[in-house]
């Protein structure tokens, strides 16, 4: 269950993904299965082949994308969320949702 955005921000995303454009949507989170993590940054783009060359320049996976239409999205958590939100310049959701100390 998602918590701690807006409509607009999760419109804007949406759009941004179905552009062909990497998105990144970070947000409060909980689930059982991960205790320690609050929050959880989704990465999306439509363009598959896009998503999947994301995922290698980050050292990730592209097995683990959610494959879902019309939103495909890799899933960030924990440290390797902190690392590539750092990376990739987005201060503004390490600082909103209170990651890295």
């Amino acid at each position: 269950m998602a918590f701690g955005i807006t409509r607009a921000e999760l419109n804007l995303w949406k759009k941004t993904v179905l552009s062909g454009e990497t998105a990144y949507l970070t947000h409060y989170w909980y689930d059982p299965r991960f205790p320690d993590i609050t929050s959880v940054t989704k990465v999306g783009n439509a363009n598959l082949k896009q998503l999947r060359i994301w995922c290698v320049k980050h050292g990730l996976n592209p097995k683990y994308i959610h494959d879902r239409p019309p939103f495909p999205h890799f899933d960030l958590m924990g440290e390797k969320q902190q690392e590539i939100l750092m990376k990739e310049n987005l201060q503004d959701h390490l600082t909103r949702f209170k990651l890295g100390g």
